[in-house]
């Protein structure tokens, strides 16, 4: 089986295969996968009427996605597998990452094992937009704060603030650095940063929305996200200038505000980080929404 290397020109067959079923999970989307192209060799293929994607990095091979169709087919779920293991050296890393809790019990009773992952935070909009009640007291204040003391411009995201985006990053990446020095985290910094890269550079060909603060004609905080499902919007990115104050809090709330035809917001995962749990939990989800990986009983287990 010939695997076929990701292109933007894929968009149109990868949504098709994404839109058969509705999704939660913030993976479940183009731009989401798309991405990653800067830290992975994503490659793909059609097996029975099964789309398969595959991610390559120097550990090795594993599907970023359960087989995408109507219908699972345990047939092709073995087939996939067989794929990984030949691109692999060692067979306990071929894997399929991103499972769905609905998905579990069908493959436990293929006897493959299943382990949770992390989980997606899902907020009500409106909840985000009022913030009524004490539980949002502080994001009140931060955000009242920043309306009060600054002069500012929020703008449609454009090409014209590519280099700017990247530089508040870049800014943005040494701040964190200095106040937690986790080396998982550091990591998922320097990653973020290939994904924001990847995003910026193929911006038109993706269906994302995105806006920017200019506070004194500088570019001092951004977004982006995508419309994930019928009512749920997804918030891929939101970075500021930290030693704004209330500048965080105001983004995120006027886009929320945008987003009228959305019931939901996802906010995605925390990755296994205290510190991301913490701010993901001050918005007070409704819901958290499970992602497990599946491996075969008989292999020794990843890291």
């Amino acid at each position: 089986m010939k695997l076929k290397s990701l292109s933007i020109k894929d968009k149109g067959l990868f949504s098709k295969f994404l839109g058969l079923k509705k999704h939660e999970l913030s993976v479940y989307s183009f731009e989401n996968i798309y991405i990653w192209k800067g830290l992975f060799e994503i490659r793909w293929a059609v097996l029975k009427d099964n789309l398969c994607i595959f991610f390559k990095d120097k550990i090795g091979t594993f599907l970023y996605l359960p087989p995408l169709a109507k219908r699972q087919n345990p047939q092709v779920i073995k087939e996939a597998f067989e794929i990984a293991d030949s691109l692999n050296n060692n067979k306990d890393i071929s894997r399929i990452e991103n499972i769905e809790e609905q998905d579990i019990s069908f493959y436990r009773g293929l006897g493959y094992e299943c382990k949770y992952k992390f989980a997606d935070y899902l907020c009500l909009r409106t909840r985000l937009v009022k913030l009524k009640g004490n539980s949002f007291k502080s994001k009140r204040s931060c955000l009242n704060y920043f309306i009060k003391h600054y002069e500012f411009e929020y703008l449609p995201f454009s090409l014209r603030y590519k280099h700017d985006c990247m530089a508040l990053y870049d800014y943005w990446m040494q701040e964190r650095k200095t106040k937690n020095q986790d080396r998982v985290y550091l990591g998922m910094l320097a990653d973020s940063r290939v994904c924001l890269q990847v995003l910026l550079n193929a911006f038109e060909g993706l269906e994302l929305i995105g806006r920017v603060v200019k506070i004194n004609k500088e570019t001092k905080g951004f977004t982006f996200g995508f419309n994930l499902n019928q009512g749920t919007f997804c918030i891929l990115y939101e970075i500021t200038d930290l030693s704004i104050k209330g500048l965080s809090q105001f983004i995120f709330w006027k886009f929320c505000g945008e987003l009228e035809g959305c019931k939901y917001i996802n906010i995605m995962d925390d990755s296994g980080l205290e510190n991301l749990k913490t701010v993901k939990l001050s918005y007070h989800p409704i819901r958290l929404i499970p992602d497990y990986i599946a491996q075969r009983k008989d292999e020794s287990s990843f890291s």
